[in-house]
């Protein structure tokens, strides 16, 4: 089963449908992939999906209120962390390894954190802890590449995931198209509502604190592009020397991408963190 025909599924979670897809053979410790601001299950690279379980189940979901979850999105990346864990638990596993992508990076601090016993490894790509540098203006940057967009007739990720240069831009359309590889079966799309609310969580997450990150134990994988525009690379680095067992990953002429630009480089990397 590869990311392309995966079935989308739902589950009950307290009373609100959750959907997810899963991918890769059954695992006693899956990896769970969680979301940046704006995606649904169709924004995740194939390859980095497929990449992954090659070796492990990855599941990939959609939060409360996100896509084709039911349930208002929270406002606060600890209630979405909470959220995260009751649809963890509600498959009726006890033990996982973490995939967190930019907001979904704070969400897997959260979890790990206070969930440490349900958590084994913890990958964090295009993030940064409570309290970084420029994490508060990411709703900035976003109406910003927008604007970029429109004028240009450009998708906006060519400005958010990837450098300007010419490697950036290609690597760029290349990804952009992967996304688009998957034909039936697709994921509703986010709502303005939903938006609204990871602003809320991203901006409050942004005044935050990060001096419980010395309380991670956990071995974490930190990756970023070398000039994130929209979680500043700076913050990778804030990460890892504040985690106590970290490892960092820096992607060269990259952005908040990186692990899309690199993906058969930082696949490798993942699956060997993972071992």
């Amino acid at each position: 089963m590869s990311f392309e025909n995966a079935p989308t599924k739902a589950i009950d979670v307290d009373g609100t449908s959750f959907v997810y897809r899963e991918i890769g053979e059954k695992s006693d410790v899956p990896v769970i992939f969680l979301h940046h601001l704006t995606a649904v299950l169709d924004d995740w690279d194939p390859r980095v999906v497929d990449g992954v379980a090659a070796e492990h189940q990855v599941i990939i979901f959609d939060n409360r209120g996100v896509g084709g979850s039911g349930g208002a999105t929270p406002t606060s990346v600890e209630e979405m962390a909470r959220d995260a864990v009751a649809f963890i638990r509600a498959l009726g596993l006890s033990k996982v390894d973490l995939l967190g992508f930019s907001l979904g990076g704070f969400v897997a601090q959260v979890i790990a954190q206070e969930q440490p016993d349900l958590i084994r490894k913890v990958i964090i790509a295009g993030s940064g802890p409570a309290g970084g540098e420029g994490l508060s203006n990411m709703g900035a940057v976003l109406q910003d590449a927008l604007a970029k967009a429109g004028a240009s007739g450009k998708h906006p990720k060519h400005f958010l995931f990837f450098s300007q240069t010419d490697n950036g831009q290609v690597a760029a359309s290349a990804f952009l198209a992967r996304l688009n590889e998957r034909e039936g079966d697709r994921d509703a799309a986010i709502s303005n509502e939903t938006i609204g609310a990871q602003l809320t969580a991203i901006h409050a997450w942004g005044q935050g604190d990060p001096s419980k990150l010395s309380e991670i134990h956990h071995p974490v994988l930190v990756a970023n592009g070398d000039d994130d525009v929209m979680a500043p690379t700076i913050n990778s680095f804030e990460l890892a020397r504040r985690l106590p067992n970290a490892q960092l990953s820096i992607f060269p002429d990259a952005s908040h991408g990186g692990i899309f630009q690199y993906h058969p480089v930082f696949v490798q990397q993942a699956l060997d963190f993972l071992r």
